[in-house]
């Protein structure tokens, strides 16, 4: 995980500074002498989503009229406030794990956050909004580059994120792309997160404003083929890439619209995230009625148009009460990506079965040991029967018990058998937690991933791997630890520099890298010691996670 940028690297402009043509607007940069990049942040790409603009689709920015100072981060959307995990008296943890843990702490963004984000901080007093993005390219780039265009969308459980925390790490990625003759421009949006990006329920479906979230990250890509062309870049060859919900957004973006990209991308990178089994938005309207109560307007005659009026802070912490670490990803009323009839038709799993994908060459791939950190958040859980009744409740509510007897079955008690795999009888904090971890690791992300190649790899491009580095004890190659690798330097940022280039992540000097066959599926393993790479079969707990897909397509959350 890596810091955000210091401010001070942004502190103004100067008269070398680099700039670029917006409409009748001047944007002005910066330019980062480490990496040789100019950085152009904050940019608006659309209308504050704030009064009558809450709740709704995202507006398109006006015509850029006045100088744009871009020289520093624009605000930051609103965070849920998500408490930490509660570990229970006499379970003792490596300090290792709160070393990470304290980490990934000091990775929130230093930006400051505010739902209208409205400013007068820029020459000709430039509106900032959080609906803004930054846009990073090699120093000197010219108009008439041409270049390929990597399009970053964050991870967080669509609760919490920032574009602010990644701008560095892009700059270090155009920085190596020049290196290896192979240059590439980054860009990196804010969406709306939690109650204000993801409200569900009836009131929501019938008006049209479901997956708000996901409607701002389309609306930042149509923004990047009506202006990427005067920073160098090439409309028509922009790659999606993300992970976590950053992930799932990419593939939710691949199965919306019936498959049709709009000629928004040509490609998508996904790590540690895949189509999720979720049902349709009003499956939320437990969520949405206990927030309304919380504002006090449930009574309301029209509940979605009061709840507009209702001050940010306050809607969020109503939000923060339907919340709970037991929840951080997708469950049973989670404010996130559901089926709208809009933007998501429907289920999306069942949108794969049907086709409806875009045809585009894709990379996915997953850590190793995913649920470790989540199965932190339930120490709680203890015995076989709050095994049982956590999965139901949280993942599996309309499964019969025979069903999750079954899931039981795959996913035993027996520590040897659980996440971080591979370390027998060690870590286990709890009698359930490596039990708990390699559901939840499972369900979220590997299952995930595996049906999304089975029916996908066999119709087009597709390459997948496993990330087995940095290790963390007592929680394995955990959940986020691949961002090391891809914005730290590392040879993951070499396959996606050439993937965004050539829709290919080979031609360097590494291993080959197979594409994936659902016959005879394959992944490339980024591992620790004197290989670093390997090429592995994509077979562990095969029927497992079958069985997880199909508890998926017939039980949605």
């Amino acid at each position: 995980m890596l810091s955000p940028q210091e401010d001070a690297t942004h502190s103004g402009s100067t008269p070398s500074s680099p700039s670029v043509k917006l409409d009748r607007a001047t944007v002005l940069g910066v330019t980062d002498p480490t990496t040789n990049t100019s950085q152009y942040l904050g940019i608006p790409f659309a209308q504050p989503p704030v009064g009558k603009l809450r709740f709704q689709l995202p507006q398109p920015i006006p015509p850029y009229a006045s100088t744009l100072d871009a020289t520093k981060h624009g605000k930051q959307p609103v965070q849920a406030n998500l408490a930490a995990p509660a570990i229970p008296p006499g379970v003792v943890l490596p300090h290792e794990i709160g070393e990470f843990l304290r980490g990934l702490a000091q990775d929130v963004p230093q930006a400051p956050q505010s739902e209208d984000c409205l400013t007068d901080d820029g020459p000709g007093g430039g509106i900032r909004t959080g609906l803004n993005l930054n846009v990073v390219v090699p120093a000197g780039t010219k108009p008439d580059a041409n270049l390929p265009v990597a399009v970053w969308i964050y991870g967080g459980a669509f609760q919490g994120g920032s574009n602010a925390a990644y701008t560095a790490g892009g700059a270090a990625i155009v920085k190596r792309s020049v290196e290896l003759g192979q240059p590439l421009i980054f860009v990196s949006m804010n969406y709306r997160l939690g109650v204000f990006g993801f409200l569900g329920g009836k009131q929501v479906q019938d008006a049209g404003v479901g997956n708000l979230g996901l409607q701002d990250q389309r609306e930042a890509l149509r923004w990047i083929q009506r202006y990427i062309s005067a920073f160098g870049g090439d409309p028509g060859k922009v790659t999606i890439w993300g992970e976590s919900a950053g992930a799932q957004s990419v593939a939710y973006h691949m199965v919306a619209n019936g498959g049709d990209t709009e000629g928004l991308f040509r490609a998508a990178w996904m790590q540690s995230g895949a189509v999720q089994p979720v049902g349709e938005l009003t499956k939320l309207q437990a969520t949405f009625d206990l927030i309304a109560r919380e504002v006090g307007c449930a009574s309301a005659p029209d509940v979605l148009a009061r709840l507009r009026e209702v001050p940010a802070e306050e809607l969020r912490a109503a939000a923060d009460k339907t919340m709970s670490p037991v929840f951080i990803y997708q469950g049973v009323g989670t404010l996130g990506p559901h089926a709208d009839g809009r933007f998501l038709i429907e289920d999306p799993m069942q949108l794969v079965l049907k086709g409806q994908v875009a045809d585009v060459p894709f990379v996915i791939g997953d850590c190793e040991d995913e649920g470790t950190l989540l199965a932190l958040t339930r120490l709680d859980v203890t015995t076989d029967q709050q095994f049982a009744e956590y999965v139901k409740s949280a993942y599996l509510p309309t499964a019969p018990d025979e069903a999750i007897e079954v899931l039981m079955h795959h996913y035993p008690a027996d520590p040897a058998a659980g996440s971080p795999y591979g370390t027998g009888d060690a870590y286990a904090f709890t009698p359930q937690y490596k039990r708990v971890a390699a559901f939840m690791g499972d369900w979220n992300f590997e299952a995930a991933r595996r049906f999304f190649l089975k029916h996908l790899s066999g119709k087009q491009k597709a390459w997948s791997f496993v990330s087995k580095r940095s290790k963390v004890k007592g929680l394995g190659a955990v959940h986020s630890t691949d961002l090391q690798n891809v914005f730290g330097g590392g040879d993951m940022a070499d396959f996606l520099i050439r993937f965004v280039n050539t829709l290919d992540p080979n031609g360097g000097p590494e291993i080959e890298w197979p594409t994936y066959d659902p016959e005879a599926p394959q992944l490339l393993a980024f591992v620790d010691g004197p290989k670093s790479l390997e090429i592995i079969s994509d077979t562990f707990r095969k029927e497992a996670m079958e069985y997880l897909a199909f508890l998926g397509l017939v039980y949605p959350v």
